[in-house]
């Protein structure tokens, strides 16, 4: 059985892209913040269980969106790009708005959005995928106050991916994208500038790697 190569480096994404010659990635498939400023929580008092949410210690980083040069060296070094919270930031997709990907939550009503966008470089149309977020805290709990679902990642590799594709993440966050190439077969570098996210991440992917070899 092939064994994905991850790498999750704590470093700068953009010191890490400018190491990369051009077109190294096939696919670029990235989170970064939408400077909406929700980068932790309180924890929820709903009575519902499952609307509750873990409290996250606020750290600043969703204060502002990325530069410009942030996305110039993001469409440098990858062929194609699947971008989450792109609506935030559509002047700097120089490729135009083409197909989009929206990740409905299935928490409709919530003081959260129901739905999250994402932009992709590909000539498609605009797909619709459907996964409770609440589902998140029930299989291992929330490490980072934006979370994605591992199926979100693996819906979206197995849609727009290719055999063999090398994938780049540059703010990884939780790991989710992580535990969802390995499970696959993809090749990832991602990248975390945040020291406590990277570490958990990699903890995360290094649980789900125990697990699977176990059976």
């Amino acid at each position: 059985m092939y064994r994905s190569e991850i790498n999750i480096n704590n470093i700068d994404c953009i010191e890490f892209m400018k190491t990369k010659p051009d077109n190294y990635y096939d696919l670029a498939i990235v989170d970064p913040p939408y400077g909406i400023g929700i980068d932790g929580q309180k924890e929820s008092k709903c009575k519902n269980p499952k609307h509750n949410r873990k409290a996250h210690e606020h750290k600043g980083w969703d204060n502002a969106t990325p530069t410009k040069e942030y996305f110039t060296e993001l469409e440098r070094v990858s062929k194609n790009q699947i971008i989450w919270g792109a609506n935030y930031f559509v002047e700097h997709l120089t490729k135009g708005t083409k197909g989009w990907i929206v990740w409905d939550k299935g928490q409709h009503g919530l003081t959260m959005s129901d739905c999250e966008l994402a932009y992709s470089s590909f000539n498609k149309v605009t797909r619709l995928f459907t996964f409770n977020r609440g589902l998140i805290a029930q299989k291992g709990g929330s490490i980072h106050p934006t979370q994605k679902p591992v199926e979100l990642y693996r819906y979206v590799l197995n849609a727009y991916a290719e055999k063999g594709d090398k994938i780049l993440d540059t703010h990884c966050g939780s790991g989710s994208i992580a535990v969802a190439c390995d499970d696959l077969g993809f090749d990832l570098d991602a990248t975390e500038i945040d020291k406590e996210y990277c570490d958990n991440s990699i903890k995360r992917l290094n649980k789900f790697r125990s697990q699977i070899s176990m059976f």
